[in-house]
């Protein structure tokens, strides 16, 4: 988390923050020493720049908050969580599948059957999904030397 003490501009939300928009430093003068100095780059592309470059490295984007009392960031190093697994739209049984695969280096169509209880055709299915969505990846051709990965395994 980094946290700042300060104000976003009159009428702005974090909405309009993480949209596309001007730049409204707080302190002019501030900003533009910190311009003419190189440490800053160009205007108003801080927050898209962050984003950027967490989505690049595999990571969650950032989420940004605001209170009176400053602005803040959270940015979260391992994707691999129940939190952001259930952001993705994912169901309990995928969750705590990937998990699995997290923790063990795989998961196969058995041990996930077995740590959901429930049917093989319902976890075809719903690994299928995962290997969709880039979740998991899937090792071998059908049948009992299949498995499943975290992406960032291969």
């Amino acid at each position: 988390m980094i946290w700042n003490e300060g104000q976003l501009p009159e009428d702005w939300t974090i909405e309009t923050l993480v949209a596309k928009h001007s730049s409204k430093p707080y302190n002019p003068d501030i900003a533009l020493a910190f311009y003419r100095s190189g440490y800053i780059e160009s205007w108003g592309r801080g927050i898209t720049k962050m984003t950027d470059l967490c989505i690049k490295a595999g990571l969650p984007k950032p989420s940004f908050y605001y209170h009176s009392s400053g602005i803040w960031s959270v940015f979260q190093k391992d994707i691999y969580n129940a939190e952001h697994l259930h952001t993705l739209g994912l169901n309990d049984r995928q969750v705590k599948a990937v998990l699995f695969a997290k923790e063990n280096g795989k998961i196969t169509n058995s041990e996930y059957q077995e740590i959901n209880d429930i049917k093989k055709s319902v976890s075809a299915t719903e690994l299928q999904d995962l290997t969709d969505r880039g979740v998991l990846v899937k090792v071998g051709s059908t049948g009992r030397g299949t498995k499943y990965i975290l992406p960032d395994k291969q």
